[in-house]
């Protein structure tokens, strides 16, 4: 039985998410305690008790302390099969963030995996966008041989959420690993700006306008696609992501979420700043991006290696989590102002 101290490193929710995908893959049962110890209100929240059980339902797992505000948690997993499954946050928590826990667990069904997650956060503060996930790291994923997508069916926001999704994946023969250690030039900048149900304020377009101002001061021309969204009446908000990639093949993205009694204009330009923060750092992946490849590279037969500029807490807490559950290894250096992630083979 693995036994992991959720204290330890971030102390956050990811250390519950990915302990739990780790124990899925390796057929082994899972102890965790302390559970988001360091977080203002420990235990499991809604948005954490769901992606638990989501994760039980992808295996078959058996659980004991799965409960609101639970700090520890036992999680027996079975047998990872595929097939169609549900999941219903109830709050505006974070749909990608438990897209995280399950997608690992979905590389090694036996068939492709549906799942269709209602009544929570496609975009809210503290955790990537929807589009965000469906255009940075998703396209880092494809590097490595995984066929993802998710599909949105309504955007959700705080504080009523309300959002829905369906990400389908069809598990990879064999995931491969992945080098980025160039940065190389920008062939490309891309982003999606998009408000719902506020067209009459042209919303989307002045994020858009704002992002694409900035970053044109900076030398770089961006195409970003404007959508008006109508899809979830109960909640009105906006983001906005962006996103470029190399000739190397390296690919930065940031995002910025919107707020009551935030303009427009300082969303799109939020954005716009991040994403030239690392564009003039020359990172192979961005620092979001950096913590979120861990697991994957873990799990690819073979060595990988990117650059990216921070070493956050929620990227040594993978690292580490990695390395106790699936035995990986990895090295980081400091190499010219950027850190160099690499997982030996």
């Amino acid at each position: 039985m693995f036994e992991i101290d959720g204290s330890q490193k971030s102390g956050s929710g990811t250390i519950l998410r990915l302990s739990v995908a780790f124990a899925a893959i390796r057929a082994q049962p899972l102890h965790i305690f302390n559970i988001r110890q360091n977080r203002p209100q420990p235990g499991l929240k809604p948005q954490h008790l769901e992606a638990v059980l989501t994760a039980a339902k992808l295996c078959d797992a058996e659980l004991e302390g799965a409960a609101l505000n639970s700090r520890e948690l036992w999680f027996k997993p079975g047998e990872i099969v595929g097939g169609d499954f549900e999941a219903e946050i109830g709050t505006a928590g974070n749909i990608p963030m438990l897209l995280m826990t399950a997608l690992p667990i979905c590389l090694f069904a036996k068939e492709t995996v549906r799942l269709h997650v209602t009544k929570g956060g496609t975009d809210t503060r503290q955790a990537p966008t929807v589009n965000y996930m469906r255009n940075v790291f998703f396209n880092a994923l494809k590097k490595m041989g995984v066929d993802a997508d998710i599909q949105v069916h309504k955007y959700g926001y705080y504080p009523k959420g309300m959002g829905e999704v369906t990400l389908t994946l069809k598990p990879p023969r064999k995931l491969q690993p992945i080098r980025l250690e160039s940065f190389g030039n920008v062939k490309s900048v891309k982003g999606i700006s998009v408000c719902t149900f506020l067209a009459d304020r042209k919303v989307a377009e002045r994020q858009a306008k704002a992002a694409s101002d900035h970053l044109k001061t900076k030398g770089c021309a961006v195409d970003i696609q404007v959508v008006n969204d109508a899809s979830n009446p109960l909640q009105k908000g906006s983001s906005i992501a962006l996103w470029a990639e190399t000739d190397t093949g390296a690919i930065v993205g940031s995002d910025a979420i919107g707020e009551l009694g935030k303009m427009s204009e300082a969303v799109g330009l939020e954005a716009a700043q991040k994403l030239h923060a690392e564009l003039a750092a020359k990172p192979t992946v961005d620092g979001h991006l950096a913590d979120m490849l861990v697991p994957y590279v873990a799990l690819a037969e073979g060595s990988s290696a990117y650059l990216t500029r921070k070493f956050t807490d929620h990227l040594e807490a993978n690292i580490w989590l990695a390395q106790e559950i699936l035995n990986a290894r990895f090295n980081v250096e400091k190499l010219n102002g950027l850190y160099r992630i690499e997982k030996v083979g």
